[in-house]
């Protein structure tokens, strides 16, 4: 089943971000790898496709993991959490419809 993994942001967290973002990557890159990855990406802070010093609210992954459970031991786990540039991570059921 698929699963939205909502990460929201400490506030500042730019100065955390780019220190942090490869280990980030690199706890995502095995769900790409396996074809599990829908999409995944930061949530600007500001309506700008890059926002500058504004940084990110947030950032949104959609993947397949075996039960909630799965997906919940995922994102306790990712590194953005771990190292505080996550204030709190939020995993919620998800399913596709459109396109």
């Amino acid at each position: 089943m698929l699963y939205a993994i909502f990460g929201e942001d400490v506030p500042d967290s730019l100065r955390l971000r780019p220190s942090v973002r490869p280990r980030h990557l690199a706890h995502v890159q095995p769900l790409l790898d396996a074809g599990r990855l829908i999409l995944a990406g930061p949530h600007p802070a500001i309506d700008a496709e890059d926002p500058g010093p504004a940084g990110f609210s947030g950032s949104l992954i959609v993947a397949e993991f075996e039960s909630l459970e799965a997906a919940e031991r995922w994102a306790a786990s990712d590194p953005y959490l771990l190292e505080g540039v996550f204030a709190r991570v939020t995993v919620k059921p998800f399913r596709k419809v459109l396109p």
